[in-house]
């Protein structure tokens, strides 16, 4: 009989790969390639979701969010840098490629540790992350698919990342919980995307998109909304419940379960080399 944590950490799996998966498909095989309108419409039906539990009293938001905003602010600015360059980034690179560009970002927070905040950290852990700054570093000389603007979006995914995982942890202990963050992270990207959209030429532009009136992508993108608001849900509710090392340990069946599959989906290239690093690397 599954345990309930183990039933968490699959849920968590499935939400994770199902949402990775839909959304490379709708970014690379539709080809709607307009983040503002894409990551706009994920994040308001995400909110929407939210507001709706949270009425229903599924979630818990704390109704004095307001006179924090100011605070989160700066967060939710780096949340929308993480949506919007890791969309672009994702609609050109291969899913494994982008996983070892996305861990990056846990070198930064290290590094951000160690030498800012002073604290310790192991050496195995140190030549764990040059090791993968190194994979990072070779891996556009191995990819049989190299794309220079999916990797220069990547890097800015990755910078935005560990940005706002080092703002996180500087906020605490913080009066917001994850949850109260997220609604926030909503309510300012809805915003700022539709505001965009015009400026960045997306809103016009999609409406020249071929399958604007196909029932695939209008049943993708309903996914993606649905499939990353319990996504969000499912790792608020796995991180409040498991140890950080039980975390990780999902966290990485999840990637490599996801990268495997889009192996099989996608149409991918990868030189032995590529997949040697991503191997090495444990995703």
């Amino acid at each position: 009989m599954i345990g309930r944590r183990s039933l968490l950490g699959l849920t968590f799996c499935t939400c994770y790969l199902a949402s990775h998966l839909t959304n490379k498909y709708v970014l690379s095989v539709l080809k709607f390639t307009y983040p503002t309108l894409f990551q706009g419409w994920q994040t308001l039906l995400g909110g929407l979701l939210l507001h709706v539990s949270w009425k229903l009293g599924w979630v818990e938001i704390n109704s004095s969010l307001r006179s924090n905003v100011l605070a989160w602010l700066p967060a939710s600015v780096l949340f929308v840098g993480i949506i919007y360059a890791g969309s672009r980034a994702l609609s050109r690179l291969a899913v494994p490629v982008f996983f070892i560009l996305h861990n990056v970002a846990e070198v930064l927070v290290c590094g951000y540790q160690k030498y800012v905040w002073k604290e310790k950290t192991s050496p195995t852990k140190i030549c764990s992350f040059l090791f993968l700054v190194a994979a990072a570093g070779c891996l556009p000389f191995q990819d049989a698919q190299f794309d220079p603007d999916g990797y220069f979006w990547a890097v800015i995914h990755l910078f935005c990342v560990g940005a706002y995982k080092i703002l996180r942890k500087s906020q605490k202990p913080s009066v917001l919980s994850d949850i109260d963050q997220q609604y926030l992270n909503y309510i300012f990207s809805v915003a700022l995307l539709v505001f965009a959209s015009h400026p960045t030429g997306d809103l016009f532009s999609a409406l020249d998109f071929p399958f604007l009136y196909f029932y695939r992508f209008h049943g993708s993108c309903c996914a993606s909304g649905v499939l990353g608001f319990f996504l969000m849900l499912s790792t608020v509710k796995l991180r409040s419940i498991l140890a950080p090392g039980q975390c990780a340990a999902w966290i990485f069946f999840a990637k490599v379960t996801t990268a495997a599959s889009s192996l099989v989906l996608f149409d991918v290239i990868l030189t032995r080399a590529a997949v040697g690093w991503c191997q090495a690397t444990e995703l």
